[in-house]
């Protein structure tokens, strides 16, 4: 065949396969499958994680799931117990033994949110220096990304024991990003397609919902969660790993040197048989056993204590009563209650729709002996009473001294009027505060001489921990 009856050639059939090519309908690129996950775990410090990798071995191991995690933080303001570096070199290393810590449960999707490791207990701090609103941005974002069918983050609420207000606060935002990833107005800058080629603003994501969403709490009391979640044996030997769930977690949270030097050059020169005759002795082991992954809700039919991926592959009903709550309308009480965190998670769990979720049976809290505890109060009255008084007053154990907040005060014409007593606690050893046990603190209110209520606190006095 000569050069020209090529070409002739050639032009025939391209023609034909352009015009067979136009007959067919150009496909659509979907989202990316390579960061689609089942579970994504929403946390606050590197090494907080390991709460929940023994259920994490389990799933990836035996349940064949996929996992990202989230940190709210890179740790910067966290002790480091095994070399020199602090405060930004050490969210530096903290990052990289996260990573590491992940990829021994091959993990290799981690996300840090531009949250500052808050050393307070109250979730409204940590809230705050996070930059919620952009925290949140960025969590969603994650969410509409992985596209996971289950959350497991941090309980939001205040225990004895729980005393770190950053891991509430992961818990609020991934509470808070479960129901706003598939809100087509929440971020929908997010959704919106791209508008040229090369658009640096606009991101093309997918609306999601995830299905269900469960909770863990560093309470020191977890037998108050039995029954209210999933609970799993963290004792039970992974049939395709030929060991216990709690030594592959173990073993995960080896590259965690600066929280825990000691523990880990133990248990890193032992052999796994010798550290399960160790672990033998319930006083050493991490985690209790059973776990409970605290249900939160659900967008599919569940029952609480189901496993989490029972019902993950029903469609969600998108006309579901949880998908919204309306707090109510605006009412005029005249009543005494906490103010701060515990005012927060009161109006947060009824707006989304967790008010089944466990809480203290009274409101409780642990705080370093030999400081001042500090008790908001919000003084509810109606504008058209007009300038009124309240008068404060403070039942406290013997020793304890009331600082400020007794006494009468003039209010201002408002709805709400924050108020707070401070009292400074006796310094006690950690024998003497383990005999007091936990104390019972009354606050009384009148207005305009009128009983409005009384507040109830029960404080541990403890040895340490991050500030109030």
């Amino acid at each position: 065949m000569n050069r020209l009856a090529k070409g002739l050639f050639s032009l025939f059939f391209g023609m034909i396969a352009t015009h067979v090519a136009a007959q067919e309908p150009q496909k659509i690129k979907g989202p990316d499958e390579r960061y689609k996950v089942d579970i994504l775990v929403v946390v606050a410090h590197p090494d907080d994680e390991g709460a929940v990798t023994p259920y994490l071995a389990r799933a990836i191991y035996d349940g064949h799931k996929t996992a990202a995690v989230v940190f709210g933080t890179r740790g910067g303001s966290g002790g480091n117990d095994y070399r020199r570096e602090h405060g930004p070199a050490l969210a530096d290393v903290r990052e990289i033994e996260a990573r590491q810590a992940c990829a021994k449960l091959g993990i290799d999707k981690v996300w840090f949110l531009p949250g500052k490791d808050t050393a307070s207990q109250n979730v409204l701090n940590s809230l705050a220096n996070w930059g919620h609103g952009q925290s949140l941005e960025e969590l969603v974002r994650i969410v509409r990304l992985a596209r996971p069918e289950v959350i497991v983050t941090w309980l939001p609420g205040i225990f004895i024991g729980e005393n770190h207000g950053d891991h509430q606060a992961a818990g609020v935002l991934a509470t808070e990003a479960f129901d706003l990833a598939n809100d087509t107005t929440a971020f929908p800058a997010q959704l919106a397609g791209a508008s040229k080629r090369l658009e640096p603003y606009l991101e093309n994501l997918t609306p999601w919902q995830p299905k269900k969403i469960y909770y863990f709490s560093d309470a020191n009391d977890q037998k108050q969660f039995a029954g209210h979640g999933f609970a799993y044996s963290v004792r039970e030997v992974s049939p395709s790993q030929k060991k216990p769930y709690w030594l592959l977690a173990l073993r995960a949270a080896e590259p965690h040197l600066t929280q825990f030097p000691d523990e880990i050059h133990r248990w890193s020169s032992l052999s796994d048989a010798e550290i399960e005759k160790f672990m033998s002795d319930p006083g050493h082991m991490w985690w209790s056993d059973p776990e409970t992954l605290i249900f939160g809700k659900a967008m599919v039919p569940a029952r609480p204590t189901d496993d989490p991926f029972v019902g993950s592959d029903a469609s969600v009903d998108f006309h579901s009563e949880l998908r919204t709550t309306i707090i109510g309308k605006e009412t005029h009480q005249i009543e005494l209650r906490l103010g701060g965190p515990w005012d927060f998670y009161r109006d947060f769990r009824k707006r989304h729709n967790l008010e089944s979720l466990p809480q203290a049976a009274s409101p409780e809290i642990a705080v370093k002996s030999g400081t001042t505890l500090m008790i908001p109060l919000i003084v509810e009255h109606s504008p058209a009473l007009g300038v009124s008084t309240a008068k404060v007053s403070v039942d406290a154990p013997q020793g304890w001294r009331v600082e400020s907040g007794a006494g009468s005060f003039q209010l201002p014409v408002e709805k709400l009027t924050a108020l707070r007593v401070d009292i400074l606690v006796p310094a006690l050893s950690t024998e003497e505060a383990k005999a007091k046990g936990i104390q019972d603190i009354t606050v009384h209110a009148d207005l305009d001489g009128k009983p409005i209520g009384d507040v109830k606190l029960k404080v541990q006095l403890v040895s340490g921990g991050v500030p109030q």
